[in-house]
């Protein structure tokens, strides 16, 4: 067997996968990118020392922890305390003005990984003084990453860079008030998730469950084919309230998508609002 037919047949091996992954635990991949899954899968065959997909997709079948080992593989968990500084940076200025102008507020971190990005727009609310007016729902598709973003404590060694990090968003404080170094671990307050809840959600087939002020899904489109971003993005718009706000990823753009008329850039960091009317 040559190689283009080795791979022809590990192609099919991936498509019957992720049907299997679908017809036996409801979760739809199928219009994620290949590139992306193919990666991500490949890798759990070589973990689990099988021989190949065929073998990963008969386990997962019968082991819902094969399932959990694949789902933590799929979910994108590329993240840091204030990821982007920029981006920071444009909702203190550009966004924050305008949230405070409601009496309470709803944010949507949907794709929140393991929650770095999440206590980020928490301090970030506590230093303008709207955290006590927030709820954040804090959304992924993995349950494990949201346990960890329930403790809110990381490794210490990355708290250097997040220390930067905070300082380039504009952080006005010593990012030290905001965690007690224990055991090599930064544990953060707690009360910087007192109004966080943290919620299992897929994006390709849950629908909406709050009226949003602002909605932050940064790095998560890009794994998605055109259909699914638009589909995606659909969701984000409908679940806005007229004047709401969108942050999305540094490689990210609303342009070419079925929404891209029902919003105006605000931010040079890929923040938009919905436009009033729409």
């Amino acid at each position: 067997m040559n190689e283009k037919e080795l791979l022809e047949i590990e192609n099919i091996e991936l498509k019957l996968l992720i049907e299997a992954i679908y017809l036996r635990y409801g979760y739809d991949f199928k219009n994620y990118t290949k590139s992306h899954l193919k990666r991500r899968i490949l890798r759990r065959v070589k973990l689990n020392d099988l021989k190949n997909i065929t073998e990963l997709t008969e386990k997962m079948l019968y082991d819902r922890v094969v399932l959990e080992q694949i789902l933590l593989d799929l979910s994108i968990n590329v993240t840091e305390m204030f990821r982007f500084p920029e981006f920071f940076k444009d909702l203190r200025e550009e966004v924050i003005p305008l949230l405070k102008t409601y009496p309470s507020i709803n944010i949507w971190h949907a794709g929140c990984s393991t929650g770095e990005e999440v206590i980020s727009m928490a301090i970030l609310l506590k230093e303008e003084g709207l955290l006590n007016r927030v709820n954040i729902y804090a959304t992924d598709i993995n349950k494990q990453v949201l346990d960890i973003a329930k403790e809110g404590i990381y490794p210490i060694e990355e708290v250097k860079k997040w220390t930067k990090n905070y300082q380039k968003a504009g952080g006005g404080k010593s990012f030290s008030d905001y965690y007690v170094a224990k055991y090599d671990h930064a544990i953060f307050d707690q009360n910087l998730l007192k109004n966080v809840t943290f919620l299992e959600h897929n994006l390709v087939i849950d629908k909406i469950f709050i009226d949003a002020n602002l909605i932050i899904c940064r790095n998560v489109l890009i794994y998605f084919n055109k259909e699914l971003q638009n589909q995606v993005l659909e969701l984000f718009e409908e679940s806005l309230i007229p004047g709401g706000i969108i942050g999305i990823g540094s490689k990210e753009n609303l342009r070419f998508t079925s929404v891209n008329e029902k919003f105006e850039s605000i931010a040079t960091a890929k923040i938009y609002k919905k436009k009033i009317g729409c």
